[in-house]
């Protein structure tokens, strides 16, 4: 019998996981991962939200650090409103960033 060890999962596990603030009110789900091979991190998540079928969603960019992994309902918790989710620094689908500076990564996780 394998154990089970929720602290380690991989990247496949959890994209395309929901991502739900503190009031449940849905926000998207995460849609990929993207490591900083400098610091041998997690830089942030991708957060993929509004829109309908893939079409008018923004990406936001969301620090590890600010996401609760939910296990039992396999589930993203970020502690924020849609309000402040709708002002935070986004991305559109067909212009990620391809090498986010490191003021751009600072200012992902200062908002």
């Amino acid at each position: 019998m394998r154990d089970f060890n929720p602290n380690i999962l991989s990247t496949s596990t959890l994209s395309g996981n929901t991502v739900v603030n503190a009031k449940g009110e849905d926000l998207g789900e995460i849609k990929d991962f993207m490591l900083d091979l400098d610091e041998g991190r997690i830089a942030y998540a991708v957060l993929s939200f509004g829109g309908v079928f893939g079409f008018g969603d923004k990406l936001f960019a969301l620090p590890w650090d600010a996401l609760e992994v939910n296990t039992t309902r396999e589930c993203f918790v970020l502690n924020v409103s849609k309000d402040k989710l709708k002002d935070a620094p986004g991305f559109d689908k067909n212009d990620w960033p391809s090498k986010p500076n490191r003021d751009f990564l600072e200012r992902i996780h200062t908002h």
